[in-house]
C-alpha cells in the first residue's frame, strides 16, 4: 500500500501517478437522504449558477478543505458553541467539521444502537468496515451494570420455573 505522497513504487522504481489517479477515481459514492427544505435551497443554488469549475473537476460549492474549516469554526463561535470535551481522554478542542461528524454519529448511535441502525450508520458515514462505525458505540458504566443485572435476573426466572 503506498502512501498519499509516493510518487515511486517501491518495488519497480516506477511513477505511481497513474495509479494514485485511478485509486482515487474508484473511491465509494454514496447517496444520502436530505430534507425538503436543503433540497429547494440546492436546486435554487444550482439555478443560480452553482457549482464551479476547478482544474478540470466540477465542485459544488468550489470550497477548499480549509475554507471549508474556517466557516464551520466561523459559525460555530456565533451560534456560541464553545469547546468540546472529551470525557474519555480529558482533552478540550474546538469544533471541526470532522468533530461535527463524530458528534453526529454519536448521537445516531444513542437514538438506535440496533445492528439495523449501526448498518445504516456505517452507509451514511461511507465506512467500509463495521468494525469502524462501531467505535461510536460507546458503553457507559450504567449500561454495563444494567446489562449484567439483566443476566443475573434472567437466570434466577429460569430456576423458579417461570
Amino acid at each position: 500500500m503506498l502512501s498519499r505522497a509516493a510518487k515511486f513504487c517501491p518495488g519497480c522504481g516506477g511513477r505511481v501517478e497513474k495509479a494514485v489517479a485511478e485509486e482515487r477515481g474508484h473511491r465509494r459514492k454514496r447517496t444520502l437522504p436530505i430534507d425538503e427544505e436543503t433540497l429547494k435551497m440546492l436546486r435554487e443554488y444550482i439555478e443560480r449558477g452553482g457549482p464551479v469549475r476547478t482544474d478540470g473537476k466540477q465542485l459544488f460549492f468550489g470550497l477548499s478543505r480549509g475554507r471549508a474549516w474556517l466557516i464551520i469554526k466561523e459559525c460555530a463561535g456565533r451560534a456560541g458553541l464553545g469547546q468540546l470535551f472529551n470525557p474519555e481522554t480529558g482533552e478540550t478542542r474546538g469544533i471541526s467539521p470532522h468533530r461535527l461528524r463524530d458528534a453526529f454519529a454519536v448521537h445516531a448511535v444513542k437514538l438506535d444502537d440496533s445492528s439495523d441502525g449501526l448498518r445504516m450508520l456505517q452507509e451514511h458515514l461511507g465506512h467500509q468496515s463495521i468494525t469502524t462505525t462501531m467505535r461510536y458505540r460507546k458503553i457507559s458504566g450504567e449500561e454495563q451494570r444494567e446489562w449484567y443485572q439483566r443476566l443475573w435476573k434472567k437466570k434466577e426466572v429460569k430456576q423458579d420455573g417461570s
